[in-house]
């Protein structure tokens, strides 16, 4: 059961393209086992459509159709470089089911260069496009593995896979932090996060997450600006693998 979803005004930056490729691939994981968000984002974006009918018309620049064709015939790295970074799945979002019928999207079948995310988890689909870079050290039983987008994007993404009884150390944030849970569950003092939640922190939260027991706990997190670990030894790996 999904006990914590993405803020209206997460949904909104999603809705309107102001999310950056990070955020976005984040909240697209989210939307792929959530019936209930993708009930509200699709409110939303049938909201922005009525407010975009609305809007009086505009005459076009003389050079639009021109820029346009200039775009279409530009080789297609170029367009990826130049692309909006937000790519959201459209199954996961597209029927506006209620929240009780809505059924969850099949995840990808995992490519075999992919390291295994833990027994019985499969990979997210919103992520089939992504880089995933092998499991890397970062304490005892403690492991990361960053994820790179195919577009450029502010933020970094990683993968965090923590043993029962764990934690990471405590620990603030110098920008957005944006985490959500694939399999296992954990608690920062503030409340206990399970498979399928997710959580939006920034520098007004000082935790430290710490798996419960049984089983072991991976989530993608989102980072849009270092953290700000409370020792010297949590801030040194921190900063080697750009956390």
């Amino acid at each position: 059961m999904i006990r914590h979803h993405p803020e209206d005004e997460w949904l909104v930056a999603l809705a309107a393209g102001r999310a950056d490729g990070g955020q976005g691939l984040l909240l697209a994981v989210h939307l792929e086992t959530c019936a209930t968000c993708r009930a509200r984002l699709h409110t939303l974006q049938a909201v922005g459509g009525d407010l975009l009918a609305a809007i009086e018309p505009a005459p076009m620049a003389a050079t639009a159709l021109d820029a346009t064709l200039a775009r279409l015939d530009a080789p297609a790295s170029a367009l990826a470089a130049t692309a909006s970074p937000v790519a959201v799945p459209v199954s996961p979002i597209a029927a506006p089911a209620s929240p009780r019928a809505a059924r969850p999207v099949a995840a990808a079948v995992s490519p075999p260069d992919r390291p295994p995310l833990a027994d019985g988890v499969e990979w997210p689909a919103s992520l089939r496009h992504c880089g995933i870079s092998r499991w890397h050290w970062m304490g005892p039983g403690m492991r990361w593995s960053r994820v790179t987008l195919p577009y450029a994007s502010p933020g970094a993404l990683f993968l965090l896979k923590i043993p029962p009884g764990r934690s990471l150390p405590s620990h603030t944030h110098r920008g957005i932090e944006l985490t959500q849970v694939l399999c296992g569950s954990f608690h920062d003092g503030r409340s206990l996060f399970g498979p399928g939640d997710f959580d939006a922190t920034d520098e007004d939260v000082h935790h430290q997450p710490v798996v419960r027991p049984g089983e072991i706990c991976v989530c993608l997190a989102y980072v849009g600006g270092r953290l700000a670990f409370d020792g010297w030894a949590a801030s040194a790996i921190g900063r080697s693998i750009g956390m």
